[in-house]
């Protein structure tokens, strides 16, 4: 069965295209890893809430907006392997370099319960 890793963060507005091209540098190593697939997706209409919000979530600030991303990998195992490999595959060290506060950026594994063709 497949697996998800997503991921919220805040990122500077004025980064955006350093946000961009570090996602499409970074995808050929995570490929090689093993991720299927990775989709990352601009804040475009996310409204601050009052109980809860992405931009609460993130605490998000005026020069920011929030960034929503996921990988699928074929598993949790794959997954992992590729996280453990930041702290020994040195091909990393370029990407580490983060156009975003990673302090407070938001992720987690997840497993699929349905998806529509």
């Amino acid at each position: 069965m497949t697996y998800v890793t997503g991921f919220l963060l805040p990122v500077p507005k004025k980064n955006k295209d350093r946000y961009t091209e570090l996602a499409k540098a970074s995808w050929p190593l995570f490929k090689e890893y093993g991720a299927l697939s990775v989709q990352e997706n601009w804040e475009k209409d996310v409204a601050d809430g009052e109980v809860t919000s992405f931009p609460m979530a993130v605490k998000r600030e005026p020069d920011e907006d929030i960034v929503f991303s996921w990988f699928i990998w074929p598993d949790k195992e794959t997954a992992e392997a590729c996280w453990a490999s930041f702290e020994t595959d040195k091909r990393w060290e370029p990407m580490m370099e983060m156009p975003f506060d990673g302090k407070r950026m938001i992720f987690g594994g997840f497993e699929p319960i349905f998806k529509s063709e």
